[in-house]
């Protein structure tokens, strides 16, 4: 996953129920970017790649095992 931009997590927050203002999805962006910038030569091997929402799902399968 790359970067995501402001317009992103705008995207992101109201479908999950959180809506925020501009200025707000600015600030969010601007404070996680670096975070995926430093993961960005590791993205797609890690086992939920860069989105915990699969991590639930790794856990079920796993456990299920």
């Amino acid at each position: 996953m790359t970067r995501p931009s402001p317009k992103d997590i705008k995207a992101v927050a109201e479908t999950s129920g959180v809506p925020v203002e501009a200025n707000v999805a600015e600030r969010i962006a601007n404070s996680i970017g670096p975070a995926f910038e430093g993961f960005s030569a590791i993205a797609g091997t890690l086992p939920f790649d860069l989105e915990p929402a699969s991590f639930l799902l790794a856990q079920v399968l796993e456990a299920g095992k």
